[in-house]
């Protein structure tokens, strides 16, 4: 039965159970990630019933196109958030990473889940077991389907060739073993991690090879902001680290005007009382602020964020960024 834009139940003894619905893409990874958040929260709230909704987006029905290409901001996540729009589900759960800086009117983010591994990972064809990406042979050929990865790992290791490579976790872990296209693929640490195939990881990447995405390796929950009853409910999810890094590194990215188009990539970290005084003198030196642990608010984060943008734009980041853009839309 259904009250107002809310569905509800009726138990086999009379009781009466609410319903939310969760929006998730429908691939397998996806999956993985929204069943974990839904056990958690059927955990915390036994007398609700929390109902999957799977769905395909955008960049789940283009795989023969970069990301980079399709000239769409929210490649996977707009269908998600029409169905939240027309009250087809109650909440959706996204990789963060995917999620635009700057969210449509009336909704959200009401959680963010402790942050998995962040870092990117090569995996490598079965015959290039026990390399790395610096011992790699002259030319080989790394997949991958993100700008900002092959704008730092050709700088890093020039005598590579980098080459697109779409679809979900199973198709490019396919594509690899079965064909002799690619040497290795870069995939999120993360997501290999929660498919449980950490066996595949070959090496993972350090912020000097490659710095990672805005959001990777978080899961965030959207929801639509006059929902404050949903809002109270999902806040319990929040780990307070990883929403002070994402604040950080999403102000960071909006501020720049970035997205799929342009290489924008950061390393964030939260550091313990012992070491503050260390980061603050490195940071004044370029004229950051840092956000201490303990006391210091999400406005702050955000402003941490917005302030090294700023620094880097004062450094002709703007330039650099239009000559990216103009050579993405070049291609």
């Amino acid at each position: 039965m259904e009250e107002g834009l809310f569905k509800y139940i009726r138990n086999g003894d009379g009781k009466v159970s609410r319903i939310f619905r969760i929006g998730t893409r429908k691939s397998q990874l996806a999956r993985i990630q929204t069943d974990s958040v839904a056990d958690k929260l059927k955990e915390l709230y036994p007398d609700i019933i929390f109902e999957i909704v799977g769905m395909s987006t955008i960049g789940d029905k283009i795989l023969d196109t970069a990301l980079s290409k399709i000239g769409e901001k929210s490649l996977f996540t707009k269908e998600l958030e029409n169905a939240l729009e027309k009250n087809m589900v109650d909440l959706v759960v996204h990789s963060l990473k995917d999620l635009p800086t700057t969210l449509p009117p009336g909704f959200t983010i009401a959680a963010v889940l402790k942050r998995e591994n962040p870092h990117d990972a090569v995996v490598l064809h079965p015959k290039n077991v026990g390399k790395s990406l610096e011992t790699l042979s002259e030319n080989s050929v790394i997949g991958t389907s993100s700008l900002r990865r092959a704008a730092q790992l050709k700088k890093r290791f020039p005598h590579l060739e980098f080459k697109d490579i779409r679809g979900n976790l199973n198709t490019r872990l396919k594509k690899l073993d079965e064909k002799d296209d690619f040497a290795a693929i870069i995939l999120a640490a993360a997501g290999l991690r929660r498919m449980g195939w950490e066996n595949r990881i070959s090496q993972i990447l350090e912020p000097k090879d490659c710095m990672y995405a805005v959001g990777q390796g978080a899961l965030a929950v959207e929801v639509r902001a006059r929902d404050t009853d949903i809002l109270e409910m999902l806040s319990v999810l929040n780990d307070g680290d990883t929403v002070l890094r994402c604040i950080a590194e999403r102000a960071f990215l909006r501020h720049l005007e970035g997205g799929c188009s342009v290489p924008v990539a950061v390393h964030t970290e939260v550091k313990d009382s012992q070491c503050q005084e260390e980061v603050d003198e490195r940071c004044q030196r370029v004229g950051v602020t840092t956000v201490k642990v303990g006391g210091e608010s999400q406005d702050k984060a955000e402003r941490l964020g917005i302030d090294l943008a700023k620094l880097l734009l004062s450094k002709g980041a703007k330039e650099i960024l239009t000559a990216a853009r103009q050579q993405n839309d070049a291609r």
